[in-house]
């Protein structure tokens, strides 16, 4: 009875994570799933609180990361930063298309993706509603944006939650991963956003008409924090300082991974900092940020996470086990069989689970430490650059999905497929093959 309980439980919750009825958060569903779970007793009081452990610290850095990142929206950085992008473009379509990519590639950086997702479509729109640009026009940037942003979270261990919470499973640092994976994924986003740029090379204006519209918070009618973004005073000066704090945290983060201080304070400590400097320079206090701020990442985690230990404790894990640790002698296998498997997979039942039965699956393999990591790496590639070849790969496609619908500008799912078909296998061919050679070169 508790198999099918936890099998039902984890169907039931995919369904409505991509059903979304009636625009419905995904913590409810996981939620519910895991309640299911529970009730069912695949976890139990002791499995609970080692869930808790595992995910609390990852769920604590991605929160206090995306705070500052509404602390900055809160006063109109990204727009400021959106403008200046406009008028670097100079009137080049071509320009604004890199300008573009570019952004939504440091977002993801120094935040995470979905946090990106959700400030720099409207954003994006925002920006590309100033040209007056026609529909056909505004989606080789809205579509390749959207890809490079979820994309991105794969060269830093801290721009997903999903693979902080590996990370600590597989008892592997923030700092020796990136070391591992951040040149064949960023060889491999430059081949992603190069294959983009040919694929819509047609449809990207080489020249921009005049601006129309300012990119204002004034302009976007549902600026997550509008009330007061619209009247807030800062100055270029001041922007540009921000922007150096925000960079120093990111810093830091690797810093404390080397010397083994756990990464959750310095993101914490960050966030405090600057929500208290805009409440002394503006005279705002932290309650619309605290309000908005998606405290739902902690439940759906969680949740999902009960829901795959379930999973795990009735047999799935071992299934994996047996069905991939033959076939994985050595690096080369490690690397090409579970970053293939990981895309499949991620497509199949979304990134987020994906990923977390992997982990658990790998810890149970009894490998070598270097085909551990290897294999770790190689499914981290599947799961961030993989799953974007179908809509439901990704909990930030569904995202970007829904944003763009809310804003009038819905991209039906074949038209989605229609460009990931033709670039998302071969960027993860063409990463995979980068990330064995950089291994067998530097680290093994």
């Amino acid at each position: 009875m508790t198999t099918e309980i936890t099998i039902l439980a984890f169907l039931i919750t995919m369904m409505l994570v991509y059903w979304r009825p009636k625009g419905i958060n995904e913590a409810i569903p996981a939620t519910i799933g895991a309640v299911l779970v529970i009730l069912g007793g695949a976890v139990n009081s002791s499995h609970l609180l080692d869930i808790t452990t595992k995910v609390s610290g990852a769920a604590v850095t991605i929160i206090a990361t995306l705070v500052m990142a509404l602390v900055l929206e809160s006063i109109g950085f990204f727009h400021w930063i959106a403008t200046l992008l406009a008028k670097r473009a100079n009137g080049s379509g071509l320009r604004l298309f890199w300008y573009t990519n570019a952004l939504c590639f440091l977002m993801t950086l120094f935040f995470n993706n979905d946090g990106s997702i959700m400030i720099t479509t409207p954003i994006l729109l925002l920006l590309l509603n100033s040209f007056q640009l026609k529909r056909h026009e505004k989606l080789p940037y809205l579509l390749s944006g959207a890809l490079i942003a979820t994309a991105s979270s794969a060269p830093i261990g801290v721009s997903n939650i999903v693979n902080l919470i590996s990370l600590n499973i597989i008892q592997m640092n923030l700092y020796l991963q990136t070391a591992m994976m951040f040149i064949p994924s960023m060889l491999g986003l430059l081949f992603l956003v190069s294959m983009l740029f040919l694929l819509f090379s047609n449809d990207i204006p080489k020249t921009l008409p005049p601006r129309i519209v300012p990119i204002s918070p004034r302009s976007l009618f549902d600026h997550p924090l509008k009330d007061h973004s619209s009247d807030m005073k800062v100055s270029e000066k001041q922007m540009k300082r921000i922007l150096l704090f925000v960079l120093a945290v990111r810093i830091s983060l690797f810093v404390a991974s080397y010397f083994h201080i756990p990464v959750e304070i310095v993101a914490l400590t960050g966030s405090v900092l600057l929500l208290s400097w805009r409440s002394y320079a503006l005279k705002i206090k932290p309650y619309d940020v605290l309000s908005k701020a998606p405290w739902q990442i902690l439940v759906f985690a969680f949740g999902m996470y009960v829901i795959i230990y379930g999973l795990n404790h009735i047999g799935l894990s071992r299934f994996l086990v047996e069905l991939l640790q033959p076939y994985i002698s050595d690096v080369f296998h490690a690397v090409f069989i579970m970053g293939g498997a990981w895309t499949i997979l991620a497509n199949i039942f979304n990134n987020h689970p994906a990923l977390m039965i992997g982990t658990l699956a790998l810890t149970d393999m009894n490998l070598a430490p270097p085909l551990v990591k290897a294999a770790y790496l190689s499914m981290i590639i599947g799961s961030d650059i993989g799953s974007l070849l179908l809509p439901t790969g990704t909990l930030a496609t569904l995202l970007w999905l829904h944003i763009l619908k809310k804003y009038r500008f819905p991209v039906p799912w074949a038209m989605y497929i229609k460009t990931t078909i033709l670039v998302i296998p071969l960027t993860v061919l063409f990463t995979l093959i980068m990330l064995y050679l950089w291994l067998v070169l530097l680290f093994l």
